[in-house]
C-alpha cells in the first residue's frame, strides 16, 4: 500500500491514530526572521524572491580551503573533489560541519597531507575547528571525495564514512567528542576502488543501518593516461569512457560492529557503474528503500527493493535511467524530494555543460517522466557543469526549491569551448507550483553570484531559525557557508526522528504533513547531492500557518503513528512507539 499525504493525484490512505510521544528538542522556539518580505502565499516569478543567501563563512569562522593537488599531468583525481556534510556530532542541538579534502599524489607531496575539517557549532553563530582533537586528522596515503553520515551502531551519536581513492574510512563516534577509526574491524574499507558517493539506509529493515558505496572508474594514478593535446597548457583530463567502470558495493550491518559485503546476493553487482551520486529512498511507496545512482556517461541505476534482501534492476524501463531522448549523460548529482506535492519522491540529476540537468517526476507504478522542459529547468543552466544539487524550501512557503553548485572539471576549458568557464556561478530556482521552477539566482547577493569551482553542496539549518542554510565545498578554493535571511511571516516545523524498533535516527521514515489546505510529504533519505550529507532533520515550510494539524509517520519498521497538532516555529523530536 502506497503512503500518501493527501488527495493530490491519488487517494491517500489515512493512517491510524497512535499515542503522541512528543519531546521538544534541538533548541528552543525561534521567532520568525525580521528580514525579507511578508508571507509568501502567492506565486512569484523572475527575480522577485525575498530570500537572500549571504556568505557568512568568514564571520562564523569557517576557514577551510580544499587542496586541489593540481599538476600539469592532469591526474584524474585532482578535479573531482570534494563533498561536505552536516552532523550534530556532539548532540548539543547545533549542526556541525565536515569538509572533505583531497590528499597527496605522485606529483603533490606536501610535508603534511591535506586535512579534512570538522567545525563545531558553538551555538552563538560561530564555529571552531576541532579536527585534531576529534580524531579526524589523517596521515599520508589517503585521497578523499565524499562523506556519509549515519548512526550505524545505534548509540545516538552520528558516525562518519569518508569515501576515497583506493581506500575509504569509517569513523565511529565515541560520544565523548571524538571519533575512532574502525574501518578494518567493520570491513568497509573498499580497498583498491575509487569510492565516491555513499549513503546509509536500512535496506532489510532489521533496525540497523547498512551502507551503500558507489565507485567511479578504474583509474591507476601511477600509470596516468595522456588524453588530448600533450602540451601542458592544452592537456585535458581524460573522459570517463577512457576507463572501465566499477560496481556499487552494499555492506549489510551485522549488528556487532562489522559488515558483510552482500552486493552479489542483493543483485547489485554492476560493473557498468561510473557513479558520482546516490539517493536511497522509497521510490515506489511500498515501505522498502530503493536505490538510485547517478552515473557519468552510463545509464543511471534504478533498483527497486523486493523486500526479501534483493533488488530488481529497473534502469531500462523506469524512465529515470536515460534522458527523454534515450541518451546517457554525465550524471553528477542526485536530488530527491516531492517537488509536485503528489506524495512521492521525484529525482533531479545534474550534468556537464551542453547537457540539460534532468528532472524526473515520479508518476507512480515505478515510472518516472523526464519533466525537464515542462518544469522550466531546461536550458537555464546548459552552459554550466553542475555538481552538488539539493532541494530545499528556501522561503518556507510549502514548496521545495532547488540549489545547484556549478564548476567545470577542466581548468583550461575556455581554450576549447567559448563561453564556458572553469569557475561558475551557483543557481537558485524557486518552485512556483504545478511542477514549475523559475530561476531566481539574480536576486541573490554578489557573493552567491561569484564564480566558483563548486562541488559538494549540503543543506542544513545551522542557526536553528527554521530557514535552511547551506555549505559548499569548492575544488581548490575556500569552502563557503551561506546563511538564509528568511522571510518574515512564513513559518515552519522542524522534525528530529527517534527510532526504537527502527534505526535510532529514523533513516527511511516517510512523513506526511497536513496544515489546513497544505499537504506536504518527505522522507528521511540516505545520500543525495554530490558526495555530501544534508541536515538529518526534516524541515516543513508552513507559509503563514500557525501549526501543523497532523503529521503521519511511517517508520522503517512498518509502524505508523500520527502526531499533532504541532505548533510552528520549533524543532520537535518524534519518538517511535515500539
Amino acid at each position: 500500500m502506497r503512503f500518501r499525504p493527501g488527495p493530490r493525484r491519488r487517494v491517500a490512505r489515512r493512517l491510524p491514530l497512535a499515542p503522541l510521544l512528543l519531546a521538544l528538542g534541538v533548541g528552543p522556539p525561534v521567532p520568525a526572521p525580521t528580514t525579507g518580505r511578508g508571507a509568501s502565499g502567492a506565486d512569484l516569478g523572475g527575480q522577485d524572491f525575498a530570500v537572500r543567501f549571504e556568505d557568512r563563512s568568514r564571520q562564523v569562522g569557517i576557514d577551510f580551503r580544499h587542496e586541489r593537488a593540481a599538476s600539469w599531468e592532469k591526474l584524474y583525481v585532482e578535479t573531482m573533489g570534494a563533498g561536505v556534510g552536516w552532523l550534530d556530532y556532539d548532540q548539543d542541538g547545533w549542526l556541525d560541519a565536515f569538509f572533505v579534502n583531497s590528499g597527496a599524489t605522485p606529483n603533490f607531496a606536501p610535508p603534511e597531507p591535506p586535512q579534512p575539517a570538522l567545525y563545531r557549532n558553538l551555538g552563538d553563530g560561530t564555529f571552531v575547528d576541532v579536527t585534531r582533537e576529534s580524531g579526524l586528522s589523517v596521515g599520508p596515503g589517503f585521497f578523499f571525495f565524499g562523506v556519509a553520515v549515519g548512526d550505524y551502531d545505534d548509540d545516538g551519536y552520528p558516525d562518519l564514512y569518508v569515501s576515497g581513492y583506493r581506500r575509504s574510512l569509517l569513523y565511529r563516534n565515541t560520544g565523548e567528542g571524538a571519533f575512532e577509526e574502525v574501518t578494518a574491524r567493520a570491513g568497509v574499507g573498499n580497498d583498491g576502488a575509487w569510492a565516491t558517493a555513499a549513503g546509509w539506509f536500512d535496506y532489510d529493515r532489521d533496525g540497523a543501518l547498512d551502507l551503500l558505496v558507489t565507485g567511479y572508474v578504474q583509474y591507476d594514478i601511477d600509470r596516468n593516461v595522456v588524453c588530448g593535446d600533450p602540451t601542458p597548457e592544452r592537456r585535458a583530463y581524460c573522459h570517463p569512457d577512457s576507463f572501465p567502470g566499477t560496481s556499487p558495493r552494499l555492506y549489510r550491518n551485522d549488528g556487532d560492529g562489522s559488515f558483510t559485503d552482500v552486493t552479489v546476493a542483493a543483485g547489485l553487482l554492476n560493473p557498468d557503474g561510473k557513479s558520482l551520486a546516490v539517493a536511497l529512498a522509497d521510490l515506489d511507496g511500498d515501505g522498502w528503500p530503493d536505490v538510485f545512482i547517478a552515473n557519468d556517461t552510463q545509464r543511471n541505476f534504478v533498483y527497486f527493493n523486493n523486500g526479501d534482501g534483493t533488488f530488481e534492476d529497473a534502469s531500462y524501463f523506469s524512465g529515470a535511467g536515460f534522458s527523454e531522448d534515450g541518451k546517457t549523460e554525465a550524471g553528477m548529482s542526485a536530488g530527491a524530494a516531492d517537488i509536485d506535492d503528489d506524495g512521492d519522491i521525484d529525482l533531479y540529476v545534474s550534468h556537464l555543460d551542453a547537457e540539460l540537468n534532468r528532472l524526473y517526476t515520479n508518476e507512480g507504478d515505478r515510472i518516472f517522466v523526464d519533466s525537464t522542459i515542462t518544469s522550466g529547468l531546461g536550458a537555464t543552466n546548459i552552459m554550466n557543469s553542475s555538481f552538488g544539487a539539493q532541494f530545499l524550501d528556501a522561503d518556507n512557503d510549502g514548496r521545495r526549491d532547488l540549489l545547484v553548485a556549478n564548476g567545470h572539471i577542466m581548468d583550461n576549458i575556455a581554450i576549447y569551448h567559448a563561453g564556458v568557464t572553469y569557475a561558475e556561478v551557483k543557481k537558485l530556482y524557486r518552485n512556483v507550483g504545478a511542477g514549475r521552477f523559475v530561476d531566481v539566482s539574480g536576486s541573490q547577493p554578489a557573493a552567491f553570484l561569484e564564480p566558483r569551482v563548486g562541488r559538494g553542496l549540503a543543506v542544513g539549518d545551522y542557526d536553528n531559525d527554521g530557514f535552511p542554510d547551506f555549505v559548499v565545498n569548492n575544488n581548490g578554493e575556500p569552502g563557503q557557508l551561506f546563511r538564509n535571511s528568511g522571510v518574515a511571516g512564513n513559518r515552519w516545523l522542524g522534525v528530529q526522528l527517534r527510532g526504537v524498533e527502527s534505526s535510532r535516527d529514523g533513516t527511511g521514515a516517510a512523513l506526511a504533513l497536513r496544515a489546513g489546505t497544505l499537504a506536504s510529504y518527505d522522507q528521511a533519505i540516505g545520500g543525495r547531492s554530490y558526495c555530501s550529507a544534508k541536515d538529518p532533520r526534516i524541515l516543513f515550510g508552513l507559509a503563514e500557518r500557525q501549526a501543523a494539524d497532523a503529521l503521519d509517520v511511517r517508520w522503517p519498521s512498518g509502524r505508523r503513528q500520527r502526531f499533532g497538532p504541532l505548533p510552528a516555529g520549533r524543532y520537535v523530536t518524534l519518538v517511535e512507539v515500539p
